[in-house]
């Protein structure tokens, strides 16, 4: 096991001809390879970068890279122009739709003694260990799980082993994956590397995939005003040196303290990427950690126009809305469709303010009586980009067309903010 690929710095910018070296590189390293499939993220991690990476990916390995299954995890499939803004012209021929209710294999159980350890007592069921069955069964001699370290709500810092057990996964290991982590207190996970989900996922690993020959490319892409996102980092491994790597580097270029905590903060969703709260609500999970007590978060986010990524996932954040962790805790206790929900009452928990600040969102479709109905408050958008400057506003403070100063931010997804003296910064 080894760590195949290494490159990455603060002041780095890579890009198509590290892609191609560190593929080419890799597969020096590793047996003769005859099948691949490739597991890139969905277009809502389309800054990291996965598009060009396939593109490079196809160009060193050709007919022999058979399937490209993006790691829908609990997404919908994506779309013909989804599919062109993150992959361009690659072969459609090549593209598996991954279905989490239908298309998995459960590999085996993480034992619940080891659950409850690392997560404090918080959960103490086993989690089970589901992948897609072209993973499990598959006869591909190389698996390409590619995508970025970045922080992230559930599991601390995204990516590397989530990419295969959540990305590829199925409703049973979401859903306890997801709940298990929103019990435990995501102000607590976001941007650190060693969190209990990811210890139970690494176990997993260790136990479950080994026999599997899964190698990881990982990048660290930073947002900059000028370049916007920008790859600082690359790293292509089979074991967990290659996260722990690249983790290092997201918690320099993607972790931000703010010295005054702001008590407004506006952020803006690209519509191209953020069509449903289920995805948009980073917005609020990435600055909860900096958001003055009392103050308000204003969600721009043209491009939403529904809740959920399911009918039935939608109907249920309708039905209970955003509500504070002890509240979601009662309603799965008393009632049994969002018990057997459990990935949705954790978004629940995830996009609460837990009563500490307000949220006005701005969204494309949704009503007013529909965004008050689930717990925030609601502002048009027109009037919102229109106030706030957005095509003129640079990441951090600003002053808005009526002259309140306010904290923006223009790619939530791509970071983690915190108040200085926020009880949980680092």
């Amino acid at each position: 096991m080894s760590l195949y690929f290494s490159r990455g710095g603060k002041n780095l910018t890579l890009g198509m001809q590290d892609f191609l070296e560190a593929i080419s590189t890799t597969l020096e390293k590793l047996p003769a390879v005859r099948k691949v499939l490739a597991v890139p993220p969905d277009h809502t991690r389309m800054d990291s970068q996965a598009g060009p990476i396939m593109h490079a990916a196809l160009k060193v390995l050709g007919k022999k890279l058979t399937d490209v299954m993006p790691a829908l995890g609990t997404h919908s499939a994506m779309n013909e122009e989804e599919l062109t803004k993150m992959y361009g012209d690659f072969p459609r021929d090549l593209i598996r739709v991954h279905h989490y209710r239908t298309d998995v294999d459960t590999l085996g159980y993480v034992e619940s003694d080891f659950v409850r350890e690392v997560t404090e007592g918080y959960y103490d069921k086993p989690w089970p260990a589901q992948v897609n069955k072209m993973i499990s069964q598959g006869d591909h001699d190389l698996i390409l799980s590619i995508g970025q370290v970045v922080p992230h709500e559930v599991i601390g810092m995204a990516n590397y082993t989530k990419n295969i057990f959540v990305g590829t996964g199925g409703s049973d290991g979401i859903d306890g994956s997801h709940y298990l982590s929103a019990l435990y207190g995501m102000e607590r996970v976001m941007g650190r590397c060693e969190t209990p989900l990811r210890k139970i996922l690494n176990r997993a690993a260790d136990l479950f995939l080994t026999h599997r020959p899964v190698v990881y490319v990982l990048t660290v892409v930073e947002s900059t005003p000028d370049q916007g996102p920008v790859v600082r980092g690359l790293y292509v491994g089979d074991d967990h040196s290659v996260f722990y790597t690249a983790g290092e580097l997201a918690a320099q270029v993607n972790c931000f303290r703010i010295p005054e905590a702001p008590k407004k903060m506006v952020v803006w969703m690209d519509p191209s990427k953020y069509k449903k709260t289920w995805v948009a609500n980073k917005a609020i999970y990435r600055t909860r950690m900096a958001i003055a007590t009392g103050g308000k978060l204003v969600v721009i986010a043209p491009g939403v126009e529904k809740f959920g990524e399911h009918e039935d996932v939608d109907s249920l954040i309708r039905r209970y809305g955003y509500r504070t962790t002890p509240q979601v805790m009662d309603l799965v206790a008393k009632n049994p469709d969002l018990a057997a929900n459990l990935s949705t009452a954790a978004h629940l928990i995830h996009g609460s303010t837990e009563e500490r600040f307000e949220v006005e969102y701005c969204p494309g479709k949704l009503t007013r009586e529909e965004i008050e109905s689930v717990g925030y408050g609601y502002g048009e958008s027109k009037t919102a980009i229109a106030e706030y400057r957005i095509d003129e506003s640079q990441d951090g403070w600003n002053t808005s067309r009526s002259g309140e100063r306010f904290y923006f931010i223009r790619n939530p997804g791509l970071g983690l903010w915190m108040d200085e003296n926020h009880p949980h910064a680092f």
